[in-house]
């Protein structure tokens, strides 16, 4: 008899792989194979409020050439199978885990997949690791080959050869950073140093908020270091990292992540920027943009006191945000070191020059293979979106809760608004509107009655969800988080905290930071609410945050991905395993695939001809202004500038492309004042920009007295299929997969009433994405029974609820009843109980006997004697079943 999965991987599979040298133990943390690999957590979905988990993705062996460097997948099949059975299968798990070989095998014959001939081959036996490894070597030339024919040359124990390759060198081990890296960390990490040892010097990692950019970066910086391939580069000192951030914990936190360096040796090597002078004496150090760009007295700038050669690696978080100015100075001052991005978001217009920059020395690839006429671009080392880590079950799905009141989707008329008995206030210096719409409101206008309608709904939904569970509202500015902070916390005064709603925001200073540490606790009750402006956009690890809330508009789909990254964390410490997205602002509206390939690029095209030339004056008086600064904006991230004005107020830009630009003035004592600018090709352009005096910020039109009530309130779900659907977009492709599947309501009926048929069905509509319960949720009837809920979804039939169905099953089925004896009588009616409570599935079961009451009795050997056998109690609780659902 052929052997089975199990068996034919014991007795012919693992046999192969140890005699190719390959070991089932790690002791020696070389040359060993992993079995049955859960590589990815599976997938998180949604059943109402309920979190469930999808099955993960496993692989039968992962070989590893050592600790740290996966090498080869290896898919096994019954020894009945052919060879070649599981080779799709195994080519999948390498593509995920970036391997350049996949094995298939029934244990007799072994096929080979390699990744690097794109072909395949039949062998005898498993190929040696050292094959694997030299095989690698030379199709990537990844590793510094000049390092690996030294190694090879010495003579040295293997490993202490071998860890002088950072590739090959292990992980921090997790006594000191507390976990080792997941699949997708492990390939940044390769595909990282791949691109450093060859030479490359500007390398950019593109992954989702929540995946682990800085462990990634600290993994990257122990295996150079601790290799001593980052010293080679220079055997006279150590070597040395600058960690620059833009905000400061985000540098903190990194310093944090990077403290086992200092574990491992007598003195801390880590340095914190902090201000003049530096501090030349360390080898890991911290910084933010801001510190680094100070001036002392004499006007010289902190990073220009350390000399150009100082450090050998830049890591930049958040490179896509640091603004292609300042950290673009600082980057050229150490020029000569390697440059390393890191960015949450893809390419796109906002960010094109900061993927020009890391990415200038990567190979170009088409945008979509299937259709070349998108052009070509320069991708990042290695991306790993936030719908890639949803899939993969590392970071949690969402549900969004849209809702818009009568202002935001009318607009706010200021006639309509007075007649209607509203009081405007409008304040000197401001400019009065016909019409304000959304991204204008607590900007331009305040409108307290709004935000009061919002805050109460907010609140109403809250106490619905949970009043405790942790929450980030995003708001216009400081005054505005300030307000609905204190609007809250009025909301659930009645909870008896002082700190339940918060203003996290710059202008409360220390207090603003020491409530930031406690909402970021998962310990810590209070705050639960945190209302902010952009303090929390980036980088704040909250990972019990429940509920992301947008009270503010937002424009940029970057920005977006930052905010809600938020909450994409998971938190099994709290149970937090998905989370909501209350969008009041029609801030959703920028969600999309970023795993798609990214829209060509929108770069000014040629010919670089035109030219702008004008003067800069008083707006009041028309007095020319000497040394203004002016700026012009030709493309995203692009930009001349800043020019000053001559004595006579005059500037003048050349080599600009045609079309419409932007010029930005501005001078001291004056607002600054943003102008577009159509230009022609071999055209000068005259222009006359005026600045008007700044006579400190202008208080905003204030309407109170408004009616603001919700318009419209819409729950969309995240399909399997990734789409967002709205509730009546769900309702119709509810509609579509049932009426495929039966086709009148006497089919789903006859379905229904046979176990099997019926669970095959429920089956398949789950694998759709359709859950009973979560229908059940979003229509507001919790206690309908499933099959009459998915029959008025698709056939418009009235919906009864599980306990009708039993009340009319009692009412109908007396004669039923008749036929058995009163201890079985008894079990049916302990059925139909339940079915009422819970259903139908959970009486389907044969667990059910495990409960209460029929574990009492004795549970199922006893009670199928009650019903003569066990043949007799199925056809007896089967019969029940079918007429619980008996046509009317």
């Amino acid at each position: 008899m052929p052997l089975n999965e199990e068996e034919t991987k014991i007795r012919l599979v693992e046999p192969k792989l140890k005699a190719a040298r390959w070991t089932d133990s790690q002791i020696a943390r070389e040359y060993y194979y992993h079995r049955n690999v859960r590589y990815t957590h599976g997938r998180i979905f949604l059943v109402g409020e309920d979190a469930r988990r999808r099955e993960p993705r496993r692989v039968d062996y992962v070989l590893r050439y050592t600790d740290s460097f996966i090498i080869a997948v290896v898919e096994a099949e019954p020894e009945s199978r052919s060879s070649d059975a599981g080779l799709e299968q195994a080519k999948d798990y390498a593509r995920d885990l970036d391997v350049p070989f996949a094995y298939a095998t029934n244990g007799h014959g072994i096929v080979e997949y390699d990744f690097f001939t794109h072909s395949s081959r039949t062998l005898q036996q498993f190929p040696t690791p050292d094959e694997l490894w030299n095989r690698w070597v030379e199709n990537t030339h990844s590793t510094d080959l000049a390092l690996a024919a030294e190694i090879r040359a010495e003579y040295l124990a293997g490993l202490q050869a071998k860890w002088r390759d950072p590739l090959l060198h292990p992980y921090c081990p997790e006594r000191l950073c507390g976990k080792q890296p997941f699949y997708f960390q492990e390939v940044a990490i390769r595909r990282i140093l791949e691109r450093i040892m060859r030479g490359q010097e500007r390398v950019l990692l593109n992954m989702a908020t929540g995946t682990g950019k800085t462990f990634v970066a600290f993994q990257i910086v122990w295996k150079l270091i601790k290799s001593g391939w980052l010293q080679r580069r220079h055997l006279d000192r150590p070597a040395r990292v600058l960690y620059l951030a833009d905000r400061i914990f985000l540098r903190n936190q990194a310093y944090n992540t990077f403290a086992p360096f200092a574990q491992e040796r007598s003195g801390d090597p880590r340095h914190l920027i902090e201000g003049h002078p530096p501090n030349l004496n360390r080898d890991l150090y911290f910084g933010i943009y801001q510190t680094l760009w100070s001036e002392d007295e004499n006007g010289v700038r902190l990073f220009q006191k350390f000399p150009r050669d100082f450090f050998d690696l830049v890591i930049i978080d958040e490179c896509h945000r640091s603004g292609f100015g300042t950290w673009r100075e600082i980057l050229d001052h150490f020029a000569s070191a390697i440059h390393f991005g890191m960015t949450a978001t893809p390419k796109q217009d906002e960010n094109i020059d900061t993927y020009a920059y890391f990415c200038a020395e990567e190979p170009e690839v088409a945008i979509d293979p299937e259709n070349p006429s998108k052009g070509k671009w320069r991708p990042p080392a290695y991306r790993y979106s936030m719908g890639r880590g949803i899939e993969d079950g590392f970071l949690a799905p969402y549900k969004i809760h849209r809702i818009y009141t009568t202002v935001d989707q009318t607009g706010l008329h200021l006639r309509e608004a007075a007649e209607q008995g509203a009081e405007i206030f409008v304040p000197e210096g401001a400019e009065p509107k016909e019409i304000y719409h959304t991204p204008e409101f607590e900007r331009e206008i305040t409108l307290p009655d709004r935000t009061q309608t919002m805050v109460q709904h907010l609140a109403s939904l809250l106490r619905r969800f949970d009043p405790m569970e942790k929450t980030i509202i995003f708001c216009v500015d400081t005054e505005h988080a300030r307000l609905v902070a204190r609007l809250l916390q009025n909301e659930f005064a009645d909870l008896g905290y002082d700190n339940y709603a918060v203003p996290i925001v710059a202008e409360e200073g220390s207090r603003a930071e020491q409530w930031l540490e406690d909402f970021a606790d998962s310990d810590k009750r209070t705050p639960v609410v945190a209302t902010t402006v952009d303090l929390l956009t980036t980088g704040v690890d909250v990972p019990s945050c429940r509920n992301i809330v947008f009270m503010r508009t937002v424009a940029s789909p970057i920005v977006f991905k930052q905010i809600i990254g938020r909450g994409s964390r998971l938190d099994e410490a709290t149970g937090k395993l998905w989370f909501r997205i209350i969008d009041y602002t029609g801030a959703t509206r920028l969600i999309d695939q970023w795993d798609l390939p990214p829209a060509p690029p929108t770069m000014p095209q040629g010919p670089f001809t035109a030219a702008i030339e004008g003067i800069v004056v008083h707006a009041q008086t028309g007095d020319l202004l000497v040394r203004a600064s002016v700026r012009v904006h030709v493309g995203p991230n692009i930009q001349q500038g800043p020019a000053l004005t001559d004595e006579n107020g005059a500037f003048q830009f050349t080599n600009l492309p045609a079309g419409r630009i932007v010029l930005i003035a501005s001078a001291p004592g004056f607002r600054h004042k943003e102008m577009k600018v159509a230009t022609e090709a071999d055209t000068v352009t005259t222009v006359v920009l005026e600045l008007k005096p700044d006579t400190g910020p202008v208080q905003k039109i204030r309407v109170e007295g408004l009616e603001v009530q919700i318009a419209e309130e819409t729950v969309f779900v995240v399909e399997a299929t990734g789409e967002q659907l709205s509730l009546d977009e769900f309702r119709d492709y509810t509609r579509r997969v049932v009426t495929t599947r039966a086709q009148a309501e006497g089919t789903l009926r006859a379905i229904w009433v046979n176990p099997q048929q019926r669970e095959r069905f429920l089956t398949g509509l789950r694998q759709q994405g359709i859950h009973p319960s979560l229908l059940a949720e979003l229509l507001g009837v919790p206690d309908a029974d499933t099959f009459d809920l998915l029959a008025h979804i698709a056939f418009g039939s009235p919906i009864r609820t599980r306990s009708e169905r039993a009340t009319a099953f009692l009412n109908r089925q007396q004669a039923f009843l008749s036929r058995f004896g009163e201890d079985a009588r008894r079990v049916i009616l302990a059925m139909l109980e339940k079915y009422r409570l819970y259903g139908l599935e959970e009486i389907s079961h044969h667990e059910i006997f495990n409960l209460s009451p029929f574990r009492d009795w004795g549970g199922v050997s006893k009670i199928q004697r009650w019903f003569g056998d066990i043949s007799a109690m199925r056809q007896a609780l089967t019969e029940m079943q079918k007429r619980l659902y008996a046509e009317v």
